[in-house]
């Protein structure tokens, strides 16, 4: 068994052990709340590991692939074929939510259950800082240091651009710097692998903590709802997967598999972010070239970010539902299209999906209250999302690698990623 294998393994093993640990812990300890917040610190701890490696990685790694396309005018034709990509899945994705939540109507057993928050409850979910002019004020950062500093992925993708490209413009001359932030990314590279080696401590802790805060009954009381949602995340991975091989080829499942780790490491850490290296291994693995890969991932982790855009549609119009409120087609199809932009960039928002829905709920008159429906089980539909994200861009990025010939055969591929030089 390879280390990756052996990683994945360790991380089901953790899962499961989390899963066994909670339940002990919330049926037996007399403050399970408390031994919870013992293991969020693990967790917190690995995910903070995360966000230490995130901004250099990003920057170096895009960087050095722009600087080695040559000129402003390939890296404009692959961000045009990037972006097209990315609003046709964001499109698919959105609207496979409308169809499914009026088709399910999850809502409705909600309303004649009597036990909705009033409408005067508060969330505890700021909505602030998602209209269009906060999103375009927010793209381009006043400091590339205050950007890497908070983690504004998106920030840190529009200097790199800037610097890139005007790295690629100077030259020779720019040779030396280029090959120095060469030899980061490559440093960050391994240091990601120090890093993983955490993983399965991480998931152990954070699926202990949340079992034993809100017991195996949240499943049971929400079961109905969390299936359809896992129903329709089902469908909307066989979608971009049916979409991915249209372009790809059958090799796209090869792809998968190469997946696979950082996918449930996603799932079981309910964080996009966490995978984010390892994604970035795998698709160079697969035989995107990593210039190209560096520089479309980063963009789709703010752009394309499928699982959370078709939960945005299917929870607001559940919570709707709920609250026995009709909303009309013309109604939901213009809260498809605002959520188009209130959904751009929030991966570097802290609970990221429910403040998009707080937003949107605000400016559709839907009590924000519906949203304490949803808190107790949103990390179980996060860890969802958080894997279909995963997916989502692993096939976007080989979807325009196929398109620029930069997807080269993965028996050429050096194994050993970590130590190859970059492309």
């Amino acid at each position: 068994m390879n280390k990756r294998n052996r990683l994945t393994t360790w991380i089901l093993v953790g899962l499961v052990l989390g899963i066994a640990t909670g339940y002990v812990a919330n049926t037996s300890l007399a403050d399970p709340k408390g031994f919870a917040d013992i293991m969020s610190l693990v967790t917190t701890l690995f995910l903070r590991l995360i966000k230490m490696i995130i901004a250099p990685l990003v920057f170096s790694t895009l960087v050095v692939g722009i600087a080695k396309m040559g000129n402003a005018a390939e890296v404009g034709r692959i961000g045009v074929k990037a972006l097209g990509w990315f609003i046709v899945a964001s499109v698919l994705s959105l609207t496979l939510g409308l169809i499914l939540v009026n088709l399910f109507r999850p809502g409705d057993a909600m309303a004649l259950s009597g036990t909705l928050p009033a409408t005067s409850a508060s969330s505890g979910i700021t909505a602030s800082g998602l209209t269009l002019k906060d999103f375009i004020t927010h793209l381009v950062p006043t400091s590339i240091a205050d950007g890497m500093a908070k983690n504004e992925i998106l920030q840190i993708v529009i200097f790199s651009i800037f610097f890139g490209t005007g790295a690629a413009a100077v030259g020779a001359r720019a040779t030396p710097l280029i090959d120095a932030i060469d030899g980061a990314a490559h440093i960050m590279l391994k240091v990601t692998g120090y890093v993983m080696n955490f993983a399965p401590f991480a998931v152990f802790a954070a699926v202990a903590g949340v079992v034993a805060t809100s017991g195996l009954g949240v499943l049971a009381t929400y079961g109905k709802f969390m299936g359809e949602f896992y129903l329709g995340i089902v469908l909307l991975w066989a979608l971009l997967i049916t979409i991915g091989v249209l372009f790809v080829g059958p090799r796209l499942f090869k792809l998968l598999g190469l997946l696979r780790e950082p996918t449930i490491l996603a799932f079981t850490c309910a964080s996009s972010e966490a995978a984010y290296p390892k994604t970035l291994e795998g698709l160079e693995r697969f035989g995107v070239k990593n210039r190209l890969a560096a520089f479309v991932l980063p963009i789709g982790y703010s752009f394309n970010l499928d699982g959370s855009m078709m939960y945005c549609t299917f929870a607001s119009v559940f919570i709707a539902q709920a609250y026995g409120m009709e909303l009309a087609l013309s109604t939901q199809i213009t809260m498809m299209l605002v959520l188009m932009l209130t959904s751009k960039g929030m991966a570097g928002v802290p609970r990221a999906s429910l403040v998009v829905i707080a937003a949107t709920l605000n400016q559709f008159h839907i009590p924000e209250a519906g949203l304490l429906l949803l808190l107790g089980i949103d990390h179980f539909l996060d860890m969802g999302r958080s894997a279909t994200n995963v997916i989502g861009n692993g096939i976007a990025t080989a979807v325009v690698a196929k398109w620029e010939g930069d997807l080269t055969d993965p028996a050429l591929v050096d194994k050993d990623v970590a130590t190859a030089p970059l492309r």
